[in-house]
């Protein structure tokens, strides 16, 4: 019997299509996304590791900020939500918390999908609610939700700490398999540029991202999203966007008019997470960066035959009939069958 149905799956093998599968945002199954500071894409483009970039990945020359939404820390929050919640400063999350559950990490949670911020120059010993060495608050959305940090905010709170972790651990995360499907990475207040030169920020990308990229999280179908919070001083942008991907347009530039929450709706797509958070759900996403037909991992399936009868036979014979799945065993296994099976496999 076992010999009968191999020669009937081998014969329609030779006789029907294989349907291959395109790839679409949920090919992606790691993102990162690192953000630097206060820079106009103008200045920032022709620094040299960036530069280096442009052709490894696909980049937005009309990426902005939101409109008019200054300074640093209401853009962090918008990232994480599509909104900024009436905030206008960089004051803590001691005094900016939000009661709100509609935000990104919250929605991943729910789903069972991990996230981790990494970020530069904290302890880790507790929840950074406060500066510390270069690290910020004001750079980092997740700490401004109470579901993240508690309500009060605390120090103590082991749900942020478990979240939210220094940056020397991505290194080794990485390393181990162990990294996270949403990461957001800050880097300190000199290496986001912040601080200090256009030139600094490039140095640390150039010594960091390779880390990323060598990893089988990005090999794997990750993605990579570089950008900055705002444009410098009340500019919105445009703001620099590179994404990185195996399944990156390579060297592909547009003029599409993108913000934040493109970005935050992209994410949102790529781990099938609802409802569109606040502004994202009127934003364009990124998809015209992805070259989703090129997946390394196509998933390519063989489809077997409808149990529907149909009066074009493409296989005979009432073994393959009965073992294939002809249900009126007239002997008949056609491409119609074939169709509306797979409609109907498809949908499972």
């Amino acid at each position: 019997m076992k010999r009968i149905y191999t020669i009937c799956v081998v014969v329609f093998l030779l006789l029907v299509p294989r349907v291959t599968h395109a790839a679409d945002f949920t090919s992606i199954k790691t993102v990162f996304i690192i953000v630097f500071e206060n820079h106009d894409w103008a200045s920032v483009k022709s620094a040299p590791y960036f530069t280096t970039l442009l052709t490894q990945g696909a980049h937005a020359e009309q990426y902005f900020n939101p409109p008019h939404l200054h300074p640093s820390e209401p853009n962090y929050i918008w990232l994480e939500a599509g909104s900024n919640f009436g905030i206008t400063n960089d004051s803590d999350p001691t005094t900016n918390h939000i009661a709100s559950t509609a935000h990104l990490v919250t929605q991943l949670n729910n789903a069972g999908i991990s996230w981790k911020a990494y970020q530069e120059d904290i302890p880790g010993t507790n929840c950074p609610l406060h500066g510390v060495n270069k690290f910020a608050p004001k750079h980092l959305g997740a700490l401004f939700f109470e579901d993240v940090v508690g309500s009060p905010p605390s120090l103590t709170n082991a749900y942020c700490i478990q979240h939210v972790r220094p940056y020397t651990e991505l290194a080794p995360d990485l390393t181990s398999n162990a990294v996270a499907k949403y990461n957001f990475i800050t880097p300190n207040l000199c290496n986001d540029m912040h601080d200090c030169s256009v030139a600094t920020g490039d140095t640390w990308l150039s010594q960091e991202l390779p880390k990323i990229l060598a990893s089988n999280a990005y090999k794997d179908n990750g993605a990579v999203f570089i950008t900055f919070d705002e444009g410098a001083g009340s500019s919105d942008g445009p703001i620099g966007f590179i994404m990185l991907s195996p399944l990156a347009k390579k060297g592909y530039v547009n003029n599409v008019h993108y913000t934040h929450s493109s970005t935050l709706k992209t994410i949102q797509e790529i781990f099938g997470v609802t409802p569109l958070l606040g502004d994202a759900a009127n934003a364009t996403d990124l998809a015209d960066l992805f070259d989703f037909a090129a997946s390394p991992n196509p998933t390519t399936t063989t489809i077997p035959v409808s149990v529907a009868p149909s009066a074009t036979p493409v296989l005979t014979g009432g073994a393959c009939s009965v073992l294939l799945g002809d249900a009126n065993h007239d002997g008949k296994i056609s491409l119609a069958d074939y169709s509306v099976w797979r409609t109907a496999f498809m949908a499972k």
